[in-house]
Order: C-alpha cells, then structure tokens, then sequence
C-alpha cells in the first residue's frame, strides 16, 4: 500500500512538468506568431495606431490652418471690393459733365 501513493506522487510530477512544458511551448507560439504577423505588416506597408493618430492630428492642424487662410482671404476680398468700390464712386465724381 505504501506503493500506491508514490505512484500517484510521480504520476502528478509527470503531469505537472508536462504542463510546464506545454505552457512554455504555447509562449514559444505565442512570440513566434507576434513576430510572424509583424512582420507581415511591415510587408503590407501598414501603419501603427499611433502612426495613424499622430496623422490624423497633423490632417485635423491642417485644415483648421486651412480654414483660417480661406476666413483671412475672404477678409482680404471683401476689403478689396471695398475699396474698388470707393474709386469707383470717385472716378465717377470726378468726370465732367459736358
């Protein structure tokens, strides 16, 4: 009877390095499978979500720098007819009448 329980002992040794085993086979996996994929998106040329995020914030200062040239020139146009406006109306005062 003393047999039995060493028996069990060894079988729970065996199982429990197998499963130290398996889990560093499923980390070995796990890296290999990272590296793969990574590799396959630098491959395909594709960009990181902080790459995209840094774009998007870049596009976003853009436009509104964009958007405040079109306001100053529209500023700038309407001063403009303003002012061809006025020489008109004074080129006009100054025609004689005949």
């Amino acid at each position: 009877m003393s047999d039995r329980p060493r028996i069990i002992e060894d079988m729970a040794g065996v199982a429990g390095g197998a499963l130290s085993v398996l889990s560093g086979i499923r980390d070995e996996a796990e890296a290999l499978m990272r590296s793969r994929v990574e590799a396959v998106i630098r491959r395909l040329d594709l960009v990181t979500r902080e790459e995209m995020d840094a774009a998007m914030a870049m596009a976003a200062r853009a436009r509104a720098g964009q958007e405040a040239a079109e306001a100053r020139l529209a500023a700038i146009e309407a001063r403009l007819a303003a002012l061809e406006a006025g020489e008109m109306e004074s080129a006009a005062l100054d025609v004689p009448e005949s």
